[in-house]
């Protein structure tokens, strides 16, 4: 910003009181948040959120695949829009600060520079992005995805959810199949607001997270077929135990990822058995695998070795066991113009800071596809999210606020092209 702007800063208060509305929103016990995708619970923070846009007098559009972005407008319309936000959804036993944070620190962002009558080169958006989490309708980050043009609005509209329903049919039934089309406007630049999900920066008693990267993900989906039996008259020796084979598989998957060392990490996140009764010798398991890296020949190399796994238990144990990907995004490197710009605010904010990667997937590597991109990280503490425990301090959450606000300035009073 120039020195004339120099001090200009959130309104902490103001930026509080939106996180904690929305979190009323699908509010669970514990003080946390479910909003599956598209769900009614969705529905109704979308409500809340287009509202309080439409209160600062943005121009609202919502495409085709239910993202919503909201344009303040700029001096030069023809430029291209300067975009920052996330998502508002949640996994069933979410937080109040994931993903809803960037989105609601973008408004306050645009309801500063409002108060202080400044307008921007460029417009700026915010935007929230449809099924980021991927908990009711795989893949993860999927609005931002088909956005970047990395899926089509039409295969998107046919995915089946968790619970047997089709995200077109939701969109549809919650009002949010839009009119505008889906790939979006190509940005000027991404910046995304989240808190860490993560301990380093808590740990460290570090304000700010310079973000450079984001892990590599591949998510699969495996299948176990043995066969039902009676859990008290066949031998142990004669058993085809799907239930064994996918607890197994569970174990070597933490294995070959203990050894293959680095910032590979690898979790079994959901195992459900068939036909799931005391006494009876499982036929069929249904689990889950989400595997990362920063580098994704590693993470490739992880892949094949549990492809190895499974190969060897199923000849092991008498079963057949099949996978398939449900999601497999390859880790991305953030633009080194705006990672500098981030470090620079934050510093000459007075903030102690550190570059670091992100474990978790973000809307922001997907947008990164069509644009420069980076993302600012706040502290979690105790490193808790998914979680409904999820917290970040009021302070760290002004402070990140606070560098966006003149990151996105300074991006947006940028007259080249």
């Amino acid at each position: 910003m120039t020195n004339e702007h120099a001090s200009l800063r959130v309104d902490r208060a103001r930026l509080l009181d939106r996180i904690f509305s929305l979190a009323e929103v699908g509010a669970i016990e514990g003080g946390g948040v479910c909003r599956l995708a598209l769900t009614d619970e969705d529905k109704a923070g979308r409500d809340l959120v287009v509202a309080w846009m439409r209160d600062l007098s943005l121009d609202v559009q919502i495409d085709a695949i239910g993202n919503v972005i909201a344009v303040r407008e700029g001096r030069d319309p023809a430029l291209a829009p300067v975009m920052t936000g996330s998502h508002i959804d949640t996994v069933r036993t979410g937080g109040k600060y994931d993903g809803n944070y960037g989105v609601l620190a973008g408004l306050e962002v645009l309801e500063t520079l409002a108060a202080a009558n400044i307008t921007t080169e460029r417009s700026i958006a915010v935007a929230f992005f449809t099924d980021e989490e991927g908990a009711r309708f795989h893949p993860d980050m999927m609005g931002s995805l088909v956005y970047a043009g990395g899926m089509s609005v039409e295969e998107a509209l046919d995915l089946p959810g968790i619970d047997g329903t089709r995200l077109g049919d939701e969109l549809n039934r919650i009002g949010y199949a839009g009119p505008s089309p889906c790939p979006g406007i190509v940005p000027h630049a991404f910046v995304e607001l989240h808190v860490e999900q993560g301990p380093v920066l808590e740990a460290e008693g570090i304000t700010i997270g310079v973000v450079e990267r984001v892990q590599g993900i591949s998510w699969q989906e495996v299948i176990v077929t043995g066969q039902s039996n009676h859990a008290g008259t066949t031998p142990m020796r004669l058993r085809h135990d799907a239930g064994y084979a996918a607890a197994l598989l569970a174990v070597r998957v933490r294995e070959i990822v203990g050894s293959a060392g680095g910032d590979q990490v690898g979790t079994v996140g959901s195992i459900q058995l068939h036909p799931d009764l005391v006494n009876v010798v499982a036929a069929r398991a249904v689990l889950t695998m989400d595997l990362r890296n920063t580098d994704n020949d590693a993470l490739s190399r992880v892949e094949r070795d549990v492809a190895t796994a499974m190969q060897e238990i199923a000849e092991a144990e008498g079963v057949t066991i099949t996978s398939r990907s449900t999601a497999r995004f390859e880790p991305v490197e953030f633009d080194p113009r705006i990672i500098n710009l981030v470090e620079v605010v934050a510093h000459d904010q007075g903030n102690t800071l550190r570059r670091m990667p992100s474990g978790a997937g973000h809307d922001a590597q997907m947008i990164a596809r069509t644009c420069p991109a980076a993302m600012i990280f706040v502290p979690s503490v105790k490193g808790l999210s998914h979680n409904v425990a999820e917290f970040t301090e009021a302070a760290d959450l002004e402070a990140g606020a606070n560098v966006l606000l003149h990151v996105l300035f300074t991006l947006a009073n940028e007259s080249s092209p």
